[in-house]
């Protein structure tokens, strides 16, 4: 299913980004998905600082490093040159899921091909296509005390991520907590999904042109503003 969807007026993954991290509390300990949500660092905002955790073993890591001065010994889970704030930590792998497994993540942040109304993700695999297996996020979306979803709010073809059902493989079952998007921010609550910003240039009707599952409402439905980053 192809929906109508308002591509004139969207958020950059940036902007998306910068979103996200607003809403990440002062000292919280965060891990953030392999990719687009690895952005969600460049953003934190002043006064407050997220304290990162990567599954490979670091806890309390920094910006990326200048171009040509890496230490490639010192990478995040997805292989990226990374710096180290002080007070930083090194453990075993095993010990880092320990960390994920036992609820010690405040917040987790992916991305996702598909969200549920009712919470479930799917996030690694588009039917024969994908990684060969779901990897460290199934601990993630089930360990994290929440766990935040950024994407687009459509696929490149105009099909819905935010949907009814996901038909995809599922990372967890109903995990997600919010949803940032190039439109909207939507939480799930109770089995639904329930807006709670969107781009002021566009209709509560044309966001639900743009989802495959009802939208919800339990109060006012504050403007989407962020800045030009």
């Amino acid at each position: 299913m192809t929906l109508d969807t308002r591509e004139d007026i969207k958020l950059s993954n940036a902007q998306i980004a910068w979103r996200a991290a607003q809403d990440i509390e002062d000292g919280a300990y965060v891990n953030l998905g392999i990719g687009f949500p690895e952005m969600v660092a460049r953003f934190q905002p002043p006064g407050r600082e997220a304290i990162f955790h990567t599954e490979n073993g670091i806890l309390n890591f920094g910006e990326a490093p200048a171009a040509g001065e890496e230490d490639w010994d010192l990478i995040n889970a997805g292989k990226k040159a990374v710096t180290l704030k002080p007070g930083a930590a090194f453990f075993h792998h095993a010990d880092s899921f320990a960390m994920v497994r036992g609820g010690h993540l405040d917040v987790a942040i992916l991305g996702a091909y598909q969200v549920a109304q009712n919470g479930d993700l799917a996030n690694w695999r588009v039917g024969s296509k994908g990684v060969p297996a779901v990897g460290g996020a199934m601990d993630l979306v089930h360990g994290a005390k929440q766990v935040f979803v950024i994407t687009e709010h459509v696929t490149k073809d105009g099909k819905p991520k935010l949907v009814d059902k996901c038909t995809f493989p599922l990372t967890g079952v109903g995990c997600i907590t919010r949803i940032y998007t190039s439109h909207a921010v939507i939480d799930v609550k109770d089995g639904h999904f329930v807006v709670r910003e969107k781009l002021a240039d566009m209709t509560m009707d044309e966001l639900q042109a743009m989802t495959g599952a009802p939208l919800h409402t339990d109060g006012p439905v504050a403007d989407l503003v962020v800045p030009q980053v």
